[in-house]
């Protein structure tokens, strides 16, 4: 190690160890969940996968890719399910390479809700929704190719707590395939989100309604679902209220995304992931919400994502407004993004978006490492 290595490393917030819990995380680098549809037509983990992760090894924590609990939450092509045995062992290959390298890793919990389609869904039914609202978009991506959005069929009151113990067993599943915790996903217009807010959840039993407490139940219900098989501090929450993807944003963003993140100070999670960037698309209904309006409803870990480079995310945390940052496009083209931000190394080129959905090693393993 080189002196002026020693000198970024000393003075870096980023680069500088964290205690998580029970784990102690080396550096604040978190690599963000990125779907990348390599499981295959089964979803089931693979060594492919396993090479993927390992190669980006050196970040403080890794969030695996978003990992749908049950047939019914299926929504992209090729992602990888955590439902079956076979995946849930098929999972052990991911988790075993990252901790022979001293690198925790959470499991990604994911339902898609209406951002699916027929084609997705066992016998051609309808995905589900809190409500029947469609998505405003121009289509989606099925196994049988562009498919117009649907109407989506709104969840009885008596499904809901089915999904919430596919949760449940997800959350059990993940600790037998070895995972450090887990990470529920409550963002980017997936089904939580579309309980969260108004614009989609126009219930009127206990689940709905004007009620943000309604509103907020279904998450509440999986958080304590999962607390069953992990401890508040081995589960993180991930939140987008700044975020239009899959035709989302509410008028009241600010009031429920507050009041979410002051309710989860509840359970003494990990972490609170909030999408805060606006690089994914922001919904232009107010002001942007911020790390520090979370920071002063929510007592736990802050973690910051969407649009950072290394700059920004130094000043996130040295400022006190992030504990941690997550890193997506910037992990896909560099493995070694945590070697280039230690030593000051130039960063590859981002990756072609072509490659990201290919279901192939090209664009996923094939990125060179940085060569002095």
């Amino acid at each position: 190690m080189t002196s002026t290595t020693m000198q970024i490393q000393s003075k870096s917030a980023l680069l500088s160890p964290l205690q998580m819990g029970d784990l102690t995380l080396k550096n604040r680098v978190v690599m963000a969940p990125l779907t990348r549809s390599r499981a295959g037509l089964k979803r089931i983990p693979n060594s492919l996968m396993a090479q993927y992760y390992q190669q980006r090894a050196s970040a403080g924590l890794i969030i695996t890719e978003a990992t749908v609990i049950s047939p019914q939450a299926i929504g992209w092509e090729q992602s990888p399910g955590i439902y079956t045995d076979e995946q849930t062992e098929a999972w052990k290959q991911v988790t075993e390479v990252l901790h022979e390298q001293n690198t925790p890793v959470f499991l990604q919990l994911w339902h898609c809700g209406r951002a699916s389609h027929s084609d997705f869904q066992e016998n051609g039914q309808l995905p589900v929704a809190p409500s029947a609202i469609k998505i405003a978009g121009d289509h989606i991506h099925t196994p049988l190719g562009k498919k117009p959005y649907e109407v989506p069929r709104a969840l009885a009151t008596e499904e809901i707590p089915l999904i919430v113990e596919d949760y449940r067993k997800a959350s059990e599943r993940a600790k037998m395939a070895g995972f450090d915790g887990i990470e529920i996903h409550a963002a980017n217009g997936y089904l939580i989100d579309q309980f969260l807010q108004s614009k989609t959840n126009q219930r009127q039993d206990r689940y709905g309604g004007g009620s943000l407490e309604n509103r907020f139940r279904f998450l509440k219900e999986i958080v304590e679902a999962c607390l069953e098989n992990w401890h508040g501090q081995q589960i993180g929450v991930r939140i987008a209220p700044n975020g239009a993807f899959n035709d989302m944003g509410s008028p009241d963003y600010v009031d429920t995304f507050l009041y979410v993140a002051q309710e989860l100070n509840n359970y003494n999670l990990a972490y609170l992931h909030v999408m805060d960037g606006l690089d994914f698309g922001f919904h232009k209904l107010g002001r942007p919400m911020t790390l520090s309006d979370f920071r002063e409803v929510f007592g736990g870990l802050l973690m910051g994502n969407c649009g950072y480079n290394q700059v920004s995310a130094e000043e996130a945390i040295q400022s006190g407004k992030a504990d941690l940052i997550a890193f997506g496009r910037p992990f896909i083209s560099n493995p070694d993004l945590v070697e280039r931000f230690t030593h000051g190394w130039e960063l590859n080129p981002p990756a072609d978006m072509s490659a990201w959905y290919s279901f192939e090693p090209e664009g996923y393993v094939d990125f060179p490492f940085y060569q002095e």
